[in-house]
């Protein structure tokens, strides 16, 4: 089984799981997937998976741990029809465009279900700028709805590169509101899909004195980040 926790420092999310959990430190593994250090515009916090060898349920009543991540991560076998199909039809897609890859759930939450691709081409299945990644996720959205089921948004992801891509675009947010404090101007960020965007915008939204807005047309657009003073 799998578990995310986050705590202010390392040390603090890993004794979080160990506390829900009701394990010993030494009874799971651990893995570091987001890294947030301390600065002027956000508190810094540490967030890890825990791996366990058997499936144990959380106590309800503990409320150290990160409650929106609590029971995402499950059982990578598909546990009804739904997620068979998908995972069979993602796999089909892969394999015809001539790769080998097996596909598991990757996480549980409402309306959304995360698949991972594992394939020893997922630079290539992940393409430049995650945009292979992008249209074979688009094409698992439509078959979703064909069975019935578009209110249920499918992700997915290889090699963690959608959490290692969010934190690049945090970092690059950061950096592009100080060269735009710098120069009282305005800076035009890469053609972004609409996660990517609403993830600059909101990385930024708290920023009294830079804003940002998208321009261009089509799924990929720009976000524009300039000085609008205080």
């Amino acid at each position: 089984m799998t578990y995310e926790f986050e705590g202010k420092t390392e040390k603090e999310a890993i004794e979080l799981a160990a506390a829900e959990l009701s394990l010993e430190k030494d009874q799971f593994d651990v893995e570091i997937i987001e890294t947030q250090k301390n600065s002027i515009f956000k508190k810094g916090y540490v967030r890890i998976r825990v791996h366990t060898e058997s499936s144990i349920q959380p106590d309800p009543e503990f409320d150290g741990a990160l409650p929106k991540t609590r029971n995402i991560f499950q059982d990578p076998l598909p546990k009804d029809e739904f997620e068979k199909a998908m995972i069979d039809f993602v796999a089909s897609v892969i394999r015809k465009m001539g790769y080998d890859v097996t596909v598991e759930v990757m996480s549980r939450e409402e309306r959304k279900i995360g698949l991972r691709l594992n394939s020893k081409s997922s630079s290539i299945l992940i393409g430049r700028k995650g945009k292979n990644l992008d249209a074979i996720q688009l094409l698992a959205n439509v078959y979703a709805g064909k069975l019935g089921r578009e209110d249920t948004r499918i992700i997915l992801d290889s090699e963690n590169y959608r959490i290692r891509r969010e934190e690049s675009l945090v970092r690059l947010a950061y950096t592009t509101a100080d060269r735009v404090r710098s120069s009282r101007g305005s800076i035009l960020l890469e053609p972004m899909n609409p996660f990517e965007r609403r993830l600059i915008h909101t990385t930024l939204n708290d920023i009294g004195d830079v804003d940002t807005k998208s321009e261009g047309e089509g799924l990929y657009k720009q976000v524009r980040v300039f000085y609008k003073g205080r």
